[in-house]
């Protein structure tokens, strides 16, 4: 068995890592999971959120997702991301009118249909400011 787990974060747009790491954790929709070489296979949905990429005992890369799934295996692990963002990329004051704006939008949503689209936006919006503004795992 490899010290190491193969880790790819993939979105719609493009392969956004892709390499050995000796951790990483994400934002599974039932709470944190930390992945290790040797993990259980398993298959999740991913919430709004940072996932932690760990070189050693020390965090090499932070990446903001909207949400996805991930497939874990022994050896590897796959997130399939909505869309994802490095940490360092994500505008605070953009992040903070985007809220302002579906805010808006849930409240003068015509329907039921619409308001709930917008309320998830809302969701993801609020946890990308959250990532930027305060880092997982200091």
């Amino acid at each position: 068995m490899s010290d190491k787990v193969a880790f790819e974060l993939v979105s719609p747009a493009k392969l956004l890592f892709s390499g050995e790491v000796d951790m990483v954790v994400l934002p599974a929709a039932e709470g944190d999971m930390g992945v290790l070489p040797g993990h259980s296979p398993v298959i999740a949905t991913i919430r709004p959120g940072t996932i932690c990429i760990y070189e050693g005992a020390s965090i090499a890369q932070r990446l903001f997702v909207a949400g996805g799934f991930v497939e874990v295996t022994q050896e590897r692990c796959t997130v399939l991301a909505d869309t994802a963002t490095p940490i360092e990329d994500i505008d605070t004051a953009a992040a903070q009118s985007e809220i302002k704006d579906l805010t808006d939008d849930v409240t003068h949503a015509k329907d039921d249909a619409e308001k709930a689209a917008a309320e998830v936006a809302l969701v993801a919006a609020e946890a990308k400011l959250h990532a930027a503004q305060n880092p997982a795992y200091k």
